[in-house]
């Protein structure tokens, strides 16, 4: 069976961040560091070359594969800041309807810029998939 491409790695959060090329992202990116640190009271790390990830959990795929992943996290991708909402984000249409601009996929936010979503409906919307996912996990 392959291996895991994107596991946890010892990279700095900070250098990784500090090294965004456009300075609203880079803003953005220490912004969403914050409100992930709040709602998952863990510290940040690498997962991958590119994604900032919060505390971890095993997930469990139906032919009985397991593999530990990140709660919650994000990456300053090309086009979008991606979110990761490891619950997927059609388990909440309420709040994706008062977020404001995005984009989405199963478990990925796709945003331009924190300016364009209503980040107290953001923070709501990662703390419920969070608890979510930690219910579903016991």
């Amino acid at each position: 069976m392959a291996e895991l491409k994107t596991t946890q790695t010892k990279e700095s959060v900070e250098e990784f961040l500090n090294n965004v090329a456009d300075d609203q992202r880079r803003k953005d990116c220490f912004q969403l560091l914050e409100i992930m640190k709040a709602a998952t009271k863990a510290e940040p790390a690498m997962w991958g070359t590119s994604i900032v990830g919060f505390g971890r959990y095993q997930y469990a795929y139906k032919s009985g594969r397991a593999l530990e992943w990140f709660l919650t996290g994000f990456s300053p991708r090309k086009q979008d800041l991606t979110l990761y909402i490891m619950g997927g984000v059609e388990r909440y249409p309420s709040l994706m309807n008062k977020l404001g601009k995005h984009k989405t996929g199963k478990s990925c936010l796709y945003i331009k810029q924190l300016e364009d979503v209503d980040i107290p409906t953001l923070k709501r919307l990662i703390k419920q998939s969070l608890a979510d996912l930690v219910a579903a996990a016991k």
